[in-house]
């Protein structure tokens, strides 16, 4: 049974209570699977997650709103947009993420290992007949009298780096997942066989947070930032006495978070620091910690506060809780302004800024569209680059440390200045407009 839906819709579907526990397992918390009042009856609703799940009764995919090609963009593999042309065509006609995801990484590793497979130093201790590198003395001595064999400490060029046991890891998990084309298929598995030197150890997907790269394993980091996608987001689940479950499901919401710290951070390289969720505490006992998206700082004082929505909440009480938690950041960081950047709103557009009562705090929202073409996507993060400058406005400090702003552990200072009331120039502008 396939029940097909977009981000954040529903659907009911009737299915054997085996089923309905096999999905729950798939799911985990990225689709919502509940009773109805019609007996045998299940809704199933999407979240902010994108992406396919399969069990052996029911096969549940959640399309995002944004073209593929965007989503790409997204995702930041670091290739140019019309390299993912032909995934788009499939996933126009096929509906489903994971196969247009799995061709892309066919494609991108063939083209990365089309010079060959990298190769590095690695530092290896081996007891060996023959002296190679240098005796390992600490281990020698521990076999005392025992002249052969010696133990040795050298390098070894080889292939089996950290790089090809990350792709290789990737590749295998794709072969598992029945789902995959046969043109991608086939693509994997002649990759695959360049690993065969390369150990198929399994690694943890934030590991190529501790890769090095320079100009030697540059042209790697595309192929690396697709497995990455495939080792964070694609799982299977074996279960007794069933068929595997599979999902391949991607985060919207921490997508575009993401995306956007990223891009600003290039835009605003040299001007402005952007940095992601630093801890801030509310309030002066520092019991109520806050982790606000995005922290705008100048000369090591803050001087801006964002938060990023994929998805705004619906009109209403609901809605107000985006601007609460702005309310709030600006309130613990001391600053004049914020501003809530948002992917797509549920019911009317938001007013571009509001002013709240007593405490003056200006909030403003930017609509960031994702449902154009890339290039457009890339000059809108441009526009807002240039608004943020524009309302970056330094605050006065104040006595009380315990009440100071807080990034990355450290005490921000914020200088006087005379325009703490004036409306920012985004404001304004929004306003204008």
């Amino acid at each position: 049974m396939l029940v097909a839906l977009r981000e954040y819709e529903h659907e009911d579907a009737v299915l054997p209570d085996r089923a309905v526990s096999d999905l729950v397992l798939a799911a985990g918390d990225r689709l919502r699977v509940g009773a109805t009042a019609v007996p045998g009856t299940v809704r199933i609703t999407a979240s902010s997650y994108v992406g396919t799940i399969v069990t052996p009764d029911v096969e549940v995919r959640v399309r995002p709103k944004v073209p593929l090609e965007n989503l790409f963009l997204m995702l930041d593999v670091g290739l140019p947009p019309d390299a993912w042309r032909a995934e788009t065509a499939l996933f126009g006609t096929d509906r489903d993420l994971l196969p247009a995801v799995a061709l892309f990484f066919a494609r991108t590793l063939e083209r990365t290992l089309a010079s060959g497979l990298l190769r590095s130093y690695r530092s290896e201790n081996d007891r060996l007949v023959a002296l190679r590198g240098r005796i390992d003395l600490p281990a020698q001595l521990r076999h005392p009298g025992l002249e052969t064999p010696i133990a040795c400490a050298f390098e070894e060029y080889t292939a089996d780096i950290i790089e090809n046991r990350y792709l290789k890891s990737a590749v295998r998990r794709l072969l598992r997942v029945p789902r995959v084309s046969g043109i991608a298929r086939r693509g994997l598995l002649q990759q695959l066989a360049r690993f065969e030197e390369v150990a198929g150890v399994s690694v943890e997907p934030d590991a190529t947070d501790r890769m090095h790269f320079t100009r030697i394993n540059q042209h790697y980091r595309p192929s690396l930032r697709l497995a990455r996608i495939v080792l964070e987001n694609l799982t299977l689940t074996d279960r007794e006495g069933s068929a595997p479950s599979t999902s391949f499901m991607i985060d919207m919401n921490d997508l575009f978070q993401r995306f956007l710290a990223d891009r600003l951070r290039r835009a605003l390289h040299g001007t402005l620091r952007v940095v992601e969720e630093p801890t801030t505490y509310l309030d002066v006992e520092q019991q109520v910690r806050m982790y606000p998206d995005l922290v705008f700082s100048r000369n090591g004082r803050t001087v801006y506060v964002g938060d990023a929505k994929y998805k705004l909440s619906d009109s209403g009480l609901a809605r107000n809780a985006d601007y609460y938690q702005l309310l709030a950041y600006t309130t613990a960081l001391g600053l004049p302004a914020g501003i809530l950047v948002y992917c797509q709103a549920d019911g009317e557009e938001p007013a571009r800024s509001i002013t709240t009562i007593r405490a003056g705090k200006r909030l403003v929202t930017y609509p960031l569209d994702l449902s154009g073409p890339c290039m457009a996507v890339e000059a809108s993060v441009v526009r807002l680059a240039s608004a943020i400058i524009a309302s970056c406005v330094p605050v006065p400090s104040r006595s009380n440390s315990a009440m100071s702003p807080t990034v990355l552990g450290a005490d921000v200072r914020l200088t006087p200045t005379e325009s703490a009331g004036r409306i920012s120039p985004l404001a304004a502008q929004s306003t204008a407009s």
